[in-house]
């Protein structure tokens, strides 16, 4: 089960953290892939290093996914490379910290362009130019548990918003790609510590506050998002769509 050999995966936000371990999971099933990140020199880190551990082609390109030209132009140069994109990982994202009444308009909006509407960006373009005419596709929006719930120890409104549009994005690209053979489901991240995440997770006070507010009391580690990526990017799940799935150690079940 669960084997993606001859399929070609695009990954966004490959440049580091969450972004590897996914892209390298799907490798390890025998995927291709095309990965995606603005950092170009981080790309050709991890392409070497995929390649190397796992045996499959692997494709960095730059893009921001911001620009609609250039997404719609990686497209295609991915297409022109490998044929086709069996799936799609909407990883790339950012995440604006400060208490509401102190969000800039700018502050909001770049978050919605970045996590939301770069998202939609990505896989409006993917779906037209390969999905829709194959009858075929896995598309996997991260989210995060946050477009689930609000949170009090971190005020992120413009994140938390974002990322509820992304959770209800997909249910809506569920229903309207369907038809066509495409999957549309959406993976909820809890806390994971990453390079972006670190300083602030291992901090005292954010660690005794995980405590209590996650059933199973401690942080996602490196390698647990790999089974849910790999399940909804896979043959076997081609009747789950519309799905999010929270991979947070039970915060968003209290």
């Amino acid at each position: 089960m669960f084997d993606l050999s001859g399929r070609v995966a695009l990954v966004t936000g490959c440049s580091g953290g969450l972004g590897v371990q996914m892209a390298k999971a799907l490798a390890k099933q025998g995927a291709d892939l095309v990965i995606i990140a603005r950092r170009y020199e981080k790309l050709v880190e991890v392409k070497q290093a995929i390649e190397d551990e796992c045996g499959v082609k692997v494709l960095p390109l730059k893009c921001d996914i911001t620009d609609t030209q250039a997404v719609d132009a990686m497209v295609d140069e991915a297409i022109r490379t490998f044929g086709k994109i069996d799936i799609v990982v909407n990883n790339a994202g950012t995440g604006a910290v400060a208490p509401a009444e102190d969000i800039s308009d700018e502050q909001f909006m770049n978050e919605v362009q970045i996590d939301l509407f770069g998202t939609f960006r990505v896989a409006r373009a993917v779906a037209k130019k390969s999905m829709i005419n194959a009858r075929y596709g896995r598309i996997i929006n991260i989210a995060s548990m946050y477009g689930l719930v609000g949170n009090k120890i971190a005020p992120a409104s413009p994140y938390h918003a974002a990322k509820g549009g992304v959770v209800n994005m997909t249910r809506a690209l569920a229903a309207e790609w369907g038809k066509y053979g495409i999957t549309v489901n959406t993976i909820c991240p809890g806390y994971f510590i990453t390079p972006l995440t670190e300083e602030t997770l291992r901090s005292e006070y954010f660690t005794n506050y995980a405590k209590t507010v996650i059933p199973m009391e401690r942080y996602g580690e490196e390698g647990e998002l790999d089974a849910a990526v790999v399940f909804l990017a896979a043959e076997e799940s081609r009747y789950v769509t519309g799905v999010a799935l929270p991979v947070d150690g039970g915060y968003t079940c209290v």
